[in-house]
């Protein structure tokens, strides 16, 4: 194992040079470039060069016990593209209006997107999911099923209407209401601020040892038959071992990064949705059904389960065997779809 002698060394030579290079270790790539702006804090920078990973990704990650930050998207066309939405950790899609629209929740822990958004309006099924995940909830107002279970203090959130220590902001390029948007910067310091917990308590999801496929790109396309225009289309690159996302048939673009979003791990989740008054509905994300697994070119059959009786239970995927499903290391995207949805799979 290199120690940290070693790694002093190499630093000293970085700070007299400025210079970066890559570091071979057991068959992974450590990469060190302009870490040590100097001598002062080069030991407590190096402590973190065998950064742990993330709880939910897997991922080598320096912000790895960060309390997650659960953001609420619209998937309207008119916010296209959303900012943040690659550096996500984890993303929930399901329908808000049944058989109509869909809303997204993003999870980040590792990543501090300078912008994310459009932030919308909580509804009340998301909040369980954010429970499970031991995560704080952010959001733009929300329907009154959710703001009654939000106003009894059952999860740690930052709503965007009393606005807590300027956590959100309008722009002025964007409709309203899709024109919400924020930062990590701003949801950690109002977070900090409302003096709720910031490390992390999830235990997290397992992760595969081997990160490459032995299908050989045998998979090629994911579709998901959500209503125009939030019909869903997965196409799986074999050199990447990831999937770029379509939505609605056009590119799933970051923003900030101006990239096709890539996924790790896409789950389908079979729950049954239906409306419960007006504009809201109900979804039943608690209890167990169906789920299929797609990662690294493979697909997994198995079961969701979540606790009915604890809000604040995992959710998990249990193949066949009622093991339960092992990662890729990388993003996770859940797909909630109805349990006589379509959804396609063409190798």
């Amino acid at each position: 194992m290199l120690n940290k002698k070693f790694f002093i060394i190499i630093g000293i030579v970085l700070i007299i040079s400025g210079g970066s290079f890559s570091l071979l270790k057991k068959n992974k790539i450590i990469l060190i470039e302009g870490l040590f702006s100097s001598q002062k804090n080069f030991s407590a920078q190096i402590d973190n060069i065998n950064t742990k990973i993330s709880s939910i990704s897997g991922l080598p990650c320096q912000n790895y016990n960060r309390r997650p930050i659960a953001v609420v998207l619209a998937e309207d066309d008119v916010v296209r593209p959303l900012s943040g939405i690659s550096l996500a950790e984890l993303v929930i899609e399901m329908p808000v209006l049944t058989g109509q629209i869909n809303r997204m929740m993003a999870v980040y822990v590792c990543e501090s997107p300078s912008e994310i958004g459009s932030i919308r309006s909580a509804r009340h099924d998301f909040i369980p999911l954010a429970q499970g995940l031991d995560a704080i909830f952010a959001h733009w107002g929300g329907s009154h099923f959710a703001l009654d279970l939000l106003n009894k203090g059952i999860i740690d959130n930052i709503d965007a209407l009393p606005n807590p220590y300027n956590a959100f902001y309008r722009k002025t390029d964007k409709p309203a209401p899709h024109n919400g948007f924020t930062s990590m910067d701003r949801l950690l310091n109002a977070a900090k601020k409302l003096n709720y917990r910031l490390e992390n308590r999830f235990e997290g999801y397992s992760h595969l040892k081997s990160q490459k496929s032995n299908t050989k790109g045998q998979m090629s396309k994911l579709e998901i038959s959500y209503p125009y225009p939030f019909n869903i289309r997965y196409e799986y690159d074999s050199k990447n071992d990831s999937f770029l996302r379509w939505r609605g048939g056009k590119k799933e673009i970051d923003k900030l990064t101006g990239k096709q979003v890539e996924v790790k791990n896409i789950v389908i989740m079979r729950a049954k949705s239906r409306q419960i008054e007006g504009d809201y509905n109900d979804v039943d994300i608690e209890g167990q059904g169906e789920a299929v697994v797609y990662r690294l070119g493979e697909e997994i059959k198995g079961t969701w389960r979540k606790d009915k009786n604890n809000p604040a239970s995992k959710l998990y995927f249990l193949d066949k065997n009622g093991k339960e499903i092992k990662f890729a290391s990388g993003n996770i995207w859940i797909e909630i779809v109805e349990p006589t949805q379509e959804v396609r799979y063409n190798e």
